[in-house]
């Protein structure tokens, strides 16, 4: 399947499971729709592809309002929190992230909007080809914590009666960007 199909369908998945998918061409780019989408702060992170691209220097230019320490005491005030992504599964429109680092974790967990940088490159067919990262992953550190994050946080009880953003958040923005990392093992 073409990387184009790849994003097509993962595109469609995602956005069945209430992910809004946007295709940006810079980490610029990224930055100013996320400037568009909050008017709190933004818990970021670290990680490898943010820190390379400069991403708390774009997002601050595009006038976001950031926070990189002391998540413990802030994450539940979050408006957003945003990370990188390992790898992505198209049939599912899922997201597979390396998330050992609490901070990622509360990033992902408390904001009710999640903003996910992701470089098209990164995605695969199914859950069957995820197996050869996923493997890289646990090889690397056999005690990391994976997270699969299929659209927005959604739960329902016995009635079936659906709720949004108890487990995580209510809105899931992911950001295609080319040329991020095409490293599977680099968020």
């Amino acid at each position: 399947m073409s990387t184009a199909q790849l994003i097509d369908q993962f595109s469609t998945a995602a956005m069945n499971v209430g992910s809004e998918v946007i295709v940006v061409d810079s980490v610029a780019a990224a930055a100013a729709c996320i400037a568009e989408k909050i008017e709190g702060f933004l818990l970021l992170p670290s990680f490898s592809s943010g820190s390379r691209f400069k991403l708390k220097a774009a997002l601050k230019k595009a006038g976001v309002t950031v926070e990189t320490d002391n998540f413990r005491s802030v994450a539940a005030q979050a408006e957003a929190g945003m990370t990188g992504v390992n790898f992505a599964i198209a049939d599912t429109g899922t997201l597979v992230l390396e998330s050992t680092s609490e901070d990622i974790r509360l990033a992902t967990t408390l904001p009710s909007k999640q903003f996910a940088l992701l470089d098209p490159k990164k995605i695969l067919a199914d859950g069957l080809e995820a197996v050869k990262p996923l493997r890289q992953l646990h090889q690397r550190d056999p005690q990391n914590y994976i997270a699969y994050v299929t659209g927005p946080s959604r739960t329902a009880d016995i009635e079936r009666v659906l709720t949004i953003g108890v487990h995580g958040a209510k809105e899931l923005f992911i950001l295609l960007v080319p040329g991020l990392s095409d490293d599977f093992l680099e968020m």
